[in-house]
């Protein structure tokens, strides 16, 4: 028995040794922040995943006591497990949970004093409300309001809460009323150890076709270099390209030179003709 769980009661080194069994199974061991999630759409969250990604909720200090048991860069996720952290065991690409985990997100409305992901903005234009408090309780939110054909219109488009700033309660209590749900609701992944290493969102959340992109570039650049710098490569494509480059060249040079060889005195004889023509006319 490991020296982490020995001083720890039967039913603490069962939890323990179930993440430890667990980590052995599946490829990939990572932690999720479930802030926010209400219970049914947590259990719903579950049973989606089901056959993916197991979902495990333990203590802390159970979690903690679990990655140093395992070692390596277990240890490491230790540094990311928080109050509203969960287990996740899964199989495959972190890259593809990531992303499947952020696809089934969905919104929610803000509370007071949550921290906003993402700039909160409210259109200009009308709304369904009648006059009455409502248009106080929208200026003092910071959104221009006026009433207008016997509704309640904002006049202009606002950004009432910037991105990494708190929601305070005024600016949540109208947003709930405009329907606008700003917060994520769903897994959110906090870090994963796949293979011996150690990812996190900032390198997961990598744009696919922004990726691809970049690769083309990157390709036809190199392809555009080795054919303009004569660069001797083992690829077949490059290799006709400046092949096929090197002709027109000697074709052209042949042309202005003029150099009369096989293939070349036609060209030279239709270019004199074409001068000539121009003379005459």
């Amino acid at each position: 028995m490991a020296i982490y769980t020995q001083h720890l009661p039967a039913w603490k080194r069962e939890e323990v040794e179930g993440i430890v069994d667990n980590s052995g199974k599946y490829e990939l061991v990572g932690l999720v922040d479930i802030y926010g999630i209400p219970a049914k759409q947590f259990q719903q969250i579950r049973r989606n995943l089901h056959g993916s990604a197991v979902v495990k909720v333990a203590r802390n200090t159970l979690v903690e006591h679990a990655f140093n048991e395992l070692g390596g860069n277990f240890v490491d996720l230790n540094g990311h497990v928080s109050e509203h952290s969960a287990l996740i065991f899964a199989n495959g690409n972190p890259f593809k949970l990531f992303k499947s985990l952020e696809q089934t997100k969905t919104k929610r409305a803000a509370k007071a004093g949550e921290v906003t992901p993402e700039d909160i903005v409210v259109p200009a234009g009308p709304t369904s409300f009648k006059p009455g408090p409502i248009v106080g309780e929208l200026q003092q939110a910071g959104i221009p309001a006026a009433i207008d054909g016997g509704k309640v219109k904002i006049k202009e488009t606002k950004t009432v809460v910037k991105a990494g700033q708190a929601i305070n309660k005024k600016q949540a209590d109208v947003l709930a009323k405009l329907d606008i749900k700003p917060m994520p609701v769903g897994l959110s992944l906090l870090a994963v150890c796949y293979e011996g290493d150690i990812y996190l969102p900032d390198v997961l959340s990598v744009d696919d076709e922004a990726y691809k992109a970049k690769i083309t570039l990157a390709a036809q650049q190199v392809f555009n270099l080795a054919v303009n710098a004569a660069i001797p490569t083992s690829c077949h494509f490059v290799t006709e390209a400046q092949i096929a480059k090197a002709v027109r060249e000697a074709r052209n040079l042949g042309v202005e030179a003029p150099i009369y060889e096989k293939g070349v005195i036609e060209m030279i004889i239709s270019k004199a003709y074409r001068q000539a023509n121009a003379l005459k006319a």
